[in-house]
């Protein structure tokens, strides 16, 4: 039985090229480049077989190398896609449990990662091939890397179909690994401003002396131990590596076992009573537009996925600015207007979200003013109290409250020049986006390019409407005071102006191509 499984997972990894030629030709692109990265790591680690510095090589390997393994953790729980082999799909077979671990934990080793692994660790076998006792670890430590990494990626989508097999929680998953991305970037920028050459080592000798005393980063130690001199201690980490094995095959039984008696998870129905949003609006069109307005941006994922991004852009701009050492009172000032033309921003597309239900809109002749408003106020009900909080935070760091005047109008400036903006072109240049129910990551079909124009031309339009406000912010901070006040009139009057102007040709835009916005959603 175990040879059948291993045969099913050669047939389905074979069965990925016969898939649509471009398909293939995409497949054979990313084995090429992941297999190219692994023989790259591989060719890196046998240069460094002659590195005279063993303990700072030591030290490097395990730091990297304990990465690794955690991304072998990771990635299945955040990234994780249906699993060919869950373990439930076996359960009328009548196989003995211990019977079906060890095939499907033998079938995790036929793949890409487990192959670009095994290159890489070719190489780490390469590297400490010093002396005959240096290599029997090497070789020990390879396997047991491997072993623990395959083991911990098994055992994590294992976990992902247990607890993540909703529609709602793949969701939140995938929006969390996607915000633990984007964040890695400032990580990643402090990184680079770290004086490598004095503090950067003691650094790395103090982070890998900790992870080489974890599961995730004792393998990768053994043999480095051993080249520097501290048999005991490779010794030990050996033990804990051969342990982490160990308890990781148990569990992967334990769960094995569970899966096969656990039907997967549906969604839970709830009971709810009144309704909701639509009993808090004012009665009528406009009131109806924004109570379905505010549904869709508190329980629909594909909204969730750019207003998580909104208070992280922020960080991604302030971050490498203070590690080149601008001001901290510079830095105060620039969250809140960045947050605030996005927040503008978000709307420009609120049409295509909708879909096909937009003949809602259509079919019952819903005024295009009724629309424009509406759907204004989520973005309302979410920006006010978020200026306001950033606001003060603003003030307190920069500590002058005179320039309040000045913040408020480049701030109301940016967010009402691009909800004008976002008002006219969600509604007269609409574009494909996921659809409802659909990962937020789905990439719809003849979406690039039309979507790079729209967003480039909201953005910018907004930018430039607010080039005056930040001109006049710019003279009130660093010439004459006195332009606070001019700044904060200007600010608000071209928001305001332009909110109106925008909400009202987006108004009779939406009345005019009703039937044409219909189209687009149907054909998308």
């Amino acid at each position: 039985m175990v040879a059948q499984l291993l045969g099913l997972k050669v047939r389905l990894f074979g069965n990925l090229f016969r898939r649509g030629p471009w398909q293939i030709v995409g497949i054979i692109v990313s084995l090429i480049y992941g297999l190219g990265i692994a023989v790259f790591l591989m060719s890196l680690l046998i240069g460094l077989r002659f590195a005279p510095d063993v303990e700072f090589l030591r030290d490097g390997i395990v730091l990297v190398g304990s990465i690794v393994t955690v991304c072998f953790i990771i990635v299945p729980l955040f990234m994780g896609s249906d699993d060919a082999l869950d373990p439930r799909r076996f359960s009328l077979f009548g196989m003995r449990n211990r019977e079906l671990s060890f095939g499907l934990a033998l079938a995790v080793f036929i793949g890409i990662p487990a192959v670009a692994l095994a290159i890489t660790l070719v190489g780490f076998i390469v590297t400490w091939t010093r002396g005959f006792g240096e290599t029997v670890l090497a070789v020990i430590a390879a396997v047991l890397a491997l072993v623990t990494c395959m083991m911990l990626s098994r055992v994590s989508t294992s976990l992902a179909s247990l607890f993540l097999a909703t529609r709602r929680a793949r969701e939140v998953s995938g929006v969390l690994g996607v915000l633990v991305l984007v964040l890695i970037s400032p990580i990643i920028v402090l990184l680079a401003q770290v004086d490598w050459a004095s503090s950067g080592r003691g650094l790395i000798r103090d982070v890998s002396g900790i992870l080489s005393w974890t599961p995730i980063g004792a393998m990768w130690a053994i043999p480095g131990d051993a080249a520097a001199g501290d048999w005991g201690a490779s010794v030990l980490k050996l033990l804990i590596a051969a342990a982490t094995v160990w308890l990781l095959w148990l569990a992967w039984q334990a769960l094995v076992a569970k899966t096969l008696v656990t039907p997967g998870r549906q969604t839970q129905s709830h009971a709810y009573h009144g309704l909701g949003w639509f009993d808090k609006m004012l009665p009528g069109a406009t009131g109806a537009v924004a109570a379905r307005s505010l549904t869709y941006w508190i329980r629909d994922a594909r909204y969730w996925v750019s207003l998580i991004m909104i208070p992280v852009l922020p960080v991604l701009l302030v971050v490498p600015l203070a590690a080149v050492h601008v001001p901290t009172g510079v830095l105060a000032l620039l969250p809140v207007p960045v947050m605030c033309i996005f927040l503008g921003w978000t709307v420009h597309n609120d049409v295509a979200y909708d879909s096909t239900a937009v003949w809602l809109h259509v079919a019952s002749g819903v005024s295009g003013l009724a629309d424009r408003i509406g759907r204004l106020v989520p973005a309302f009900f979410l920006s006010i109290p978020l200026i306001a909080l950033g606001t003060i935070v603003s003030m307190l760091l920069y500590r002058d409250w005179s320039v309040l005047p000045s913040f408020v109008g480049v701030c109301a400036s940016l967010f009402l020049v691009g909800l004008g903006c976002s008002s006219y072109t969600s509604a007269r240049f609409p574009y494909p986006v996921p659809k409802p129910g659909a990962s937020p990551f789905a990439q719809p079909q003849s979406s690039g390019t039309a979507a790079a124009a729209v967003q480039s031309l909201t953005f910018l339009v907004a930018l430039i409407l607010t080039l005056p406000a930040l001109a006049f912010g710019y003279l009130a901070l660093f010439v004459d005071p006195a332009w606070h006040l001019a700044t904060l009139i200007e600010g608000v009057g071209v928001g305001v102006v332009a909110l109106v102007l925008g909400v009202a040709w987006g108004a009779h835009t939406f009345s005019k191509r009703g039937p044409e916005i219909l189209a687009s959603a149907i054909r998308a």
